[in-house]
């Protein structure tokens, strides 16, 4: 199973390239699948990374920036990876497909 790991913090005006530098910076305990670095207006900053573990793992995670940087504390969230229904779909459809069409000639 895949988890993604959401952490997100808000600079204090005019801090925004501060934090993100801070967050590039940050070392984890483990190496995760990936790990994207975003960034949006009103001097935000989000890190996501994808685990090979189950939602509930333990996982490395960033820590609180210095309260002088931030606004408030870092919002967190853990997500899992499901199906995709779309991707169910076709491969139903690709199996008709392939039993062909019923219609005789």
């Amino acid at each position: 199973m895949t988890v993604a790991l959401m952490w997100e913090a808000r600079a204090l005006p005019g801090r925004g390239e501060e934090l993100l530098t801070w967050a590039r910076a940050q070392a984890l305990a483990g190496t995760p699948l990936r790990r994207e670095t975003l960034r949006a207006p009103q001097d935000r900053v989000l890190v996501i990374t994808w685990w090979d573990a189950d939602l509930d793992a333990e996982l490395p995670e960033l820590p609180e920036p210095d309260e002088g940087l931030v606004t408030r504390a870092v919002h967190r969230w853990r997500f899992e990876s499901v199906e995709d229904d779309d991707q169910d779909d076709r491969d139903q459809e690709g199996e008709e497909g392939e039993e062909g069409d019923g219609q005789s000639e």
